[in-house]
Formats: C-alpha cells, sequence, structure tokens
C-alpha cells in the first residue's frame, strides 16, 4: 500500500510539472515534442497494464510489473547522467542543483533500506543504483561548486582581453577618423 501512495503521489506531482511546462514552454516545437514523449509513455504504461491484467496471473505478474517498475526505477535515477556529463564538461554545476541531487541520494537510501527490509529486489536494486548515482552527483558538486565562479571569472577575463586585443569596428573606426583628422 505505501508503495502504491508514494508512487501515485510522485505520479501526480510530475504530472502537474509537465502540465505546467506544456503551458509556459517557449514554442511550440517544445510543445511538440514533450506531448509526443507524454504518448509514449502513455502507450507503454497502458500496453504494460493490459498486458499485466489479461496475459499474467500471480507470480509472473508480479515479477513483469516488479522488472518494469525496476527499469523505470534505474532510468529515473539514470536520467541526471547527461546533466553530470555538462557538469564535468563545463566545470560548473549551475545546472545540477544541490537539493535536487541530496534528495536523489536520501530517497534512495531510505527505499533502499525499505527494500532491504522487505527483501523486495524490484525495490532494492533500483535504488542501490540511484544511491551511487546521487553519491556520484553530491561528489561532483562537492568537486565542482567553487568552479563555477572560476569558469564566469575566467569567461569575463577572457572577454575583456578580446576587447583590447580585438577592439570592435565603431571603436576602431573612430581612432582612424581621429588619426585621419590629426594627420
Amino acid at each position: 500500500m505505501l508503495v502504491t501512495i508514494i508512487g501515485a503521489s510522485g505520479t501526480s506531482i510530475q504530472a502537474t510539472y509537465v502540465l505546467i511546462f506544456l503551458i509556459f514552454a517557449p514554442s511550440w516545437k517544445e510543445k511538440a515534442k514533450i506531448s509526443g514523449i507524454l504518448f509514449l509513455l502513455f502507450l507503454i504504461f497502458s500496453t504494460v497494464a493490459l498486458v499485466s491484467i489479461l496475459a499474467l496471473h500471480g507470480h509472473k505478474r508480479k515479477l513483469f510489473c516488479g522488472l518494469v517498475s525496476a527499469i523505470v526505477g534505474i532510468s529515473m535515477y539514470g536520467s541526471p547522467l547527461t546533466i553530470m556529463r555538462l557538469v564535468i564538461k563545463t566545470k560548473s554545476v549551475e545546472y545540477m542543483p544541490l537539493f535536487l541531487s541530496i534528495f536523489v541520494f536520501t530517497c534512495s537510501i531510505t527505499w533502499l533500506v525499505y527494500g532491504l527490509l522487505g527483501a523486495d529486489p524490484f525495490i532494492y536494486v533500483p535504488n542501490v543504483v540511484g544511491a551511487l548515482l546521487g553519491l556520484v552527483q553530491l561528489i561532483l558538486y562537492a568537486v565542482y561548486r567553487d568552479k563555477k565562479q572560476e569558469v564566469k571569472k575566467e569567461a569575463a577575463d577572457e572577454s575583456v582581453k578580446m576587447e583590447l586585443e580585438y577592439p570592435n569596428e565603431e571603436k576602431l573606426t573612430d581612432a582612424q577618423n581621429q588619426n585621419a583628422t590629426v594627420h
């Protein structure tokens, strides 16, 4: 019952988030892309539900639904991998919120313990992966947290350097005009 309540609550919160995104998305292209993904997810969910209800019974149904849930859970915990790659590439945690990383780690640890206590591999296996990925996110945050300011400072320094080496055409034209009037 607890797993069902938590799953339903999470689904409701995520559905609200996606709906808000769809309402305020800056372009129709983004709205269409997210709507397509939602349709695909609805299709997959419907297929899983129909197969489990109509074709499987007892232990086979539990095994099928458990495997699908574990795959979805691992996918959820694995989704920040693209952001972690961006953090390493840019050496900045600007796009990886600290609280999200903390709660990914905390949530996965909590569910890991719950799964171990109930000896339910469909709960503890995805949460082992989630705990490890959450820990990696926190380590990345610790490593690159101060680099954000350094990267911005380096970019500003580079901009000033470029301005000194290659003044924009307007300034160059003004300087040439001044030289022409002096001579």
